[in-house]
């Protein structure tokens, strides 16, 4: 049982704190994703009887599970009031509503700052790490100038543009990072960070403690683009991991832009291209602005915007009872014959398996626990 001091703390009442804290441990036991964990919340309406209900769920696959233990969680819960940050759970009032549309939106973020800056427009700016010295200085003007036009910049916090992003802006900046609320990275940014924590806002979604790797990048990117109706790339290699960022943006149906640069240069490769696929090019940041401020969802720009694939009602799951709507022992065979190692969409598997969409959902819930099959930021499937 949790102690009192081990509480977690939150941006608003409104969510017990036993509550707040079966859902933390929820997020962090073994093969959770943010997914999944929308489907146990759907499913049994609580995050304590989604736990006790999993080693269960998991027995239908012959695999036995543990949920993390509380004590793991009461460690976290203090590392974050140490760190002066408080979580901020996806059905709380001041949780950004644009992220939130994402099908794979974090559940759970760890924040320092002012949490006001995310319910205003916001605008992401991205770009390279080994930025030319004129990217660096249009990344920090049209940032500047964005932030007094009324927009939150936001960020990776990371060496070049991103760094130049938040300077221009600040304090109307958000910084994501792809480590816990507590570890500077990278270390040249250790004062920045800080910096925006105390008169910004400084956003995580990997637990206290959490050193970055490299899985956590595209993670953080997908926070970067669902924070801001518009992505704007200002200097790219053709294999940046900027182009994830702007990818995303595009398939969240949000603006891509991109500033071109000289065919000699190769760091301005990667936004020609964004920009020959349909992202539309900006010179200055009044375009921008005027891209933004008249956004309404419907984007101009045409880079990689996916296919719409049609959002499964949670609310369906919330209606059954416990085992209702599992899939049958040939359901069950025909999924998994549809999986491989490349991801194919759920849609596709609710298709082609003749299932009813619950039980597709409850059956890729249960290889996911048992990590058989793990799921893509987009929301596709495979086998692990």
């Amino acid at each position: 049982m949790e102690s009192e001091g081990s509480q977690p703390q939150q941006s608003r009442p409104g969510l017990s704190q036993t509550e707040a804290f079966a859902r933390i441990r929820l997020l962090r036991s073994p093969n959770i994703g943010p997914v999944s964990y929308r489907q146990l919340l759907a499913r049994f309406g609580t995050a304590q009887e989604a736990l006790e209900a999993l080693p269960n769920i998991t027995l239908r696959g012959k695999t036995s599970y543990r949920p993390a233990p509380p004590e793991r969680i009461e460690r976290e819960i203090a590392s974050v009031r140490k760190a002066g940050a408080q979580y901020l759970f996806h059905d709380q009032p001041d949780y950004p509503a644009l992220l939130g549309e994402l099908e794979s939106a974090p559940p759970i973020l760890t924040c320092r700052g002012r949490l006001d800056l995310a319910s205003q427009p916001c605008v992401a700016i991205v770009g390279a790490r080994n930025a030319s010295a004129a990217a660096t200085r249009l990344a920090r003007d049209f940032s500047s100038e964005l932030a007094d036009a009324g927009f939150t910049v936001v960020s990776g916090l990371a060496r070049g543009i991103d760094g130049a992003a938040h300077e221009g802006a600040f304090p109307r900046t958000i910084g994501v990072i792809a480590s816990g609320i507590d570890i500077a990275y990278p270390p040249q940014h250790t004062d920045l960070q800080e910096r925006i924590a105390n008169e910004g806002l400084l956003i995580a979604e990997q637990p206290p403690g959490t050193e970055p790797r490299g899985r956590h990048f595209p993670s953080r990117n997908r926070i970067i683009a669902g924070l801001a109706s518009g992505t704007l790339v200002v200097e790219a290699a053709p294999k940046s991991g900027t182009l994830i960022t702007a990818r995303l943006a595009g398939e969240a149906g949000r603006e891509v832009m991109a500033i071109p640069g000289s065919p000699l240069d190769t760091r301005s490769h990667g936004c020609n291209q964004l920009i020959r696929d349909g992202a539309v090019l900006v010179s200055t940041p009044e375009e921008v602005a005027e891209l933004l401020q008249t956004f309404t969802g419907a984007p101009r720009s045409t880079y990689r915007v996916a296919e719409d694939m049609s959002r499964f009602d949670y609310a369906e799951l919330s209606k059954l009872q416990w085992g209702e709507g599992l899939a049958s022992g040939d359901e069950s065979e025909a999924i998994t014959r549809l999986l491989t190692t490349a991801p194919i969409g759920v849609d596709e598997l609710i298709r082609q398996s003749g299932a009813s969409a619950a039980a597709v959902h409850m059956a890729l819930l249960e290889m996911e626990l048992s990590g058989e099959v793990e799921r893509g930021d987009g929301g596709a499937v495979r086998l692990t």
